[in-house]
């Protein structure tokens, strides 16, 4: 197997030798540069490249070609190399059809002609795409064997899925090797969930923290005190420890469960400044968190704070496994969770066809699927468009009258063009029906109630924020928000310094709050990631004595 390939295709001659000598001029040590002069001979090449099992790692592709555009040909490339990054080379007034390459064609990027110069306008592009491309998926043989209906099993897929940590998942009731394997590990289904690690230990209903510290995750803190500690690791708290390391705070990050937060499951963000084609939750994730822990923040994954207690100046936190740390100042960014459906059978059922957020497991298992989407907001508009792609029939229930009010433009316009979602208004979720797994959902629409088979329901129908732990520490909105700044009052009552709370800071000097947990956020990615930047300048401040 050869060098991966760059590919670059235009059917105009010296446009075609300019990419490729820019091409060659960065990328020839680790790549083989390949041109073709239009789409046609561009798949022929790739297909002749698949069948010597050659890698291709981007494509670059001019729009305006004669017998097949652009968009066609990146279209019809990703049968042959669906892994391969995707960029459109395109004139201004082909914008509308970059964009439509984006949505349709999995295009990664697109790049306006001229692109000089190629280091500023081309190589940073290419960079990060490559970047993303040879990434490798880490090497393992973590096995989790369990029933695809388990709620435990789903709690520990989750866990690794969002956590990117490789796994081989083995269902006991389709898989005959699982049930094999089950009796060389001298487990039997009554003890379902088990993992089998790499050196063959076999955990037997591990839970989360138990298979953290099995397979390497940091889940205790190296030190006692810390300049900065950061609860929950959603996009503000991410912002908050890439700050506070980068400027020399010895930080710690504190994340129940996954990197990430809620913005980690989404499939698709496409309102995220400075990303045109948009990116997935958990490539941001992943790359906030590799910007964290390179300028030397510390994470503990599963670690949850779940006490908060005030040692003047320093701030308690007490950890779920009863440890503490101390803190000078404290960044609260443990976000929210969604609100459960509080209709019979939905309890009995979360795990097994009733789930609160999609992921790519969840997608899988119900391919092919009737899959319900509840909820009317951007989370619910971008699970109904993940699950699209897997699922044979999408219905987005919502109660009010439509989407406008609700939703993102970008996202209602997907939801249209698709053929496999239908939008149901002023519609609820009364029950959900089965016994080891969701077979059917009771909706009600006014006065009239009926029942539908369901395979799955996805429920994104309000925010609770994660501030019990906050308890007698910290004052609180009505509805458990954490309040800040001139929400607390003008003075605010019991407020030690002479001073006023600085803006994002809590009724507790030293103590702020970031991104949705905060009452008053704008409950967007980029404002969260935004007042996770400013807390800690405010925390500098209050640092300094001022």
């Amino acid at each position: 197997m050869g060098r991966p390939v760059l590919l670059a295709v235009d059917d105009d001659a010296p446009v075609l030798a300019a990419v490729e000598r820019d091409l060659r001029d960065r990328y020839a040590e680790h790549y083989q540069v390949l041109t073709a002069g239009s789409g046609a001979e561009a798949l022929d090449l790739l297909r002749r490249l698949r069948l010597r099992e050659e890698p291709v790692a981007l494509l670059l592709v001019d729009q305006r070609m004669p017998g097949m555009t652009g968009v066609e040909l990146l279209g019809a490339s990703r049968r042959l190399y669906p892994d391969a990054r995707r960029v459109l080379l395109t004139a201004y007034a082909d914008t509308d059809a970059a964009i439509r390459a984006i949505n349709d064609a999995g295009v990664e990027h697109y790049l306006l002609k001229p692109w000089d110069p190629p280091e500023d306008r081309l190589y940073p592009v290419l960079d990060d795409l490559l970047e993303t491309w040879r990434r490798p998926a880490p090497v393992a043989n973590l096995r989790l064997i369990g029933d695809r209906w388990s709620a435990e099993a789903h709690d520990l897929r989750q866990f690794l899925a969002r956590n990117l940590v490789p796994y081989r998942w083995m269902d006991v009731e389709s898989d005959a090797q699982a049930r094999e394997l089950l009796e060389f590990a001298g487990a039997g289904a009554g003890e379902l969930p088990v993992v089998v690690l790499d050196d063959g230990e076999v955990l037997t209903t591990p839970d989360l923290h138990q298979l953290a510290t099995r397979i390497g995750l940091h889940v205790r803190a190296e030190r006692d005190a810390y300049d900065l500690v950061i609860a929950g690791a959603g996009p503000a708290g991410l912002a908050a420890a890439v700050y506070g390391a980068s400027e020399g705070l010895a930080t710690l990050l504190l994340e129940c469960n996954a990197p990430g937060g809620q913005a980690g499951t989404t499939s698709r963000i496409e309102n995220y400044l400075g990303f045109p084609v948009g990116l997935s939750g958990a490539d941001l994730t992943l790359r906030a968190r590799e910007q964290a822990t390179r300028f030397g923040a510390e994470m503990l994954v599963p670690t949850e704070a779940v006490g908060l207690q005030r040692a003047d100046p320093y701030s308690v936190i007490t950890l779920a496994d009863g440890g503490e740390v101390s803190a000078s100042a404290l960044v609260i960014a443990s976000g929210v969770s969604y609100r459960t459906l509080s209709v019979p059978g939905a309890a009995e059922l979360t795990g097994r066809g009733v789930y609160y957020g999609a992921g790519r497991a969840e997608a899988a298992d119900h391919a092919g699927g009737q899959v319900f989407v509840v909820g009317g907001g951007n989370s619910a508009g971008q699970a109904a468009v993940f699950l699209s792609a897997f699922a044979a029939e999408v219905t987005l229930l919502v109660r009010g009258p439509d989407l406008t009010s609700t939703m993102s433009r970008y996202l209602t316009d997907r939801i249209e063009a698709s053929d496999r979602i239908t939008v149901v208004p002023r519609t609820e979720v009364a029950g959900a029906v089965g016994t080891q797994r969701l077979e059917a959902l009771r909706l009600r629409s006014g006065t009239d109630e009926r029942e539908v088979p369901a395979d799955a329901v996805f429920a994104f129908i309000g925010q609770a924020p994660r501030t019990g732990w906050l308890d007698g520490a910290v004052r609180r909105d009505a509805r458990g928000f954490v309040l800040t700044g001139a929400d607390l009052g003008s003075p605010p009552p019991e407020w030690p310094l002479p001073v006023p709370p600085l803006p994002l800071e809590t009724s507790v000097p030293r103590v702020f709050a970031a991104g949705d947990v905060r009452a008053g956020s704008v409950k967007r990615i980029a404002s969260a990631v935004g007042e996770g930047a400013m807390a800690v300048s405010f925390a500098h401040e209050r640092l300094a004595g001022r």
